[in-house]
């Protein structure tokens, strides 16, 4: 299951929210979203658990949880296609 960690301290890295996640099974992946241009973090990022009652039990136990001074929104990450479309010109 693809998982979408969101509300990220900026210093916050992948292996942090690898230990985070891990506490609660295996881990394929994790991806901490950046600018393209400074590398800095977005404030959000990937986590994918092969095994869905792992993931469930991660999405629950830390969406709400302080990192690092902030409060993780934790979710089943939702297909591409199923996001509204973006609005208004894109320079």
């Amino acid at each position: 299951m693809n998982i979408y960690v969101g509300n990220l301290s900026y210093g916050v890295t992948q292996d942090e929210l690898h230990t985070a996640f891990s506490a609660f099974g295996e881990i394929s992946s994790v991806n901490l979203i950046t600018d393209k241009f400074t590398g800095q973090s977005k404030g959000f990022g990937f986590v994918e658990m092969p095994n869905n009652a792992e993931a469930d039990a991660a999405i629950k136990a830390l969406n709400e949880t302080p990192l690092k001074g902030r409060n993780l929104k934790v979710n089943q990450a939702k297909p591409r296609g199923d996001r509204p479309a973006a609005r208004g010109p894109r320079w």
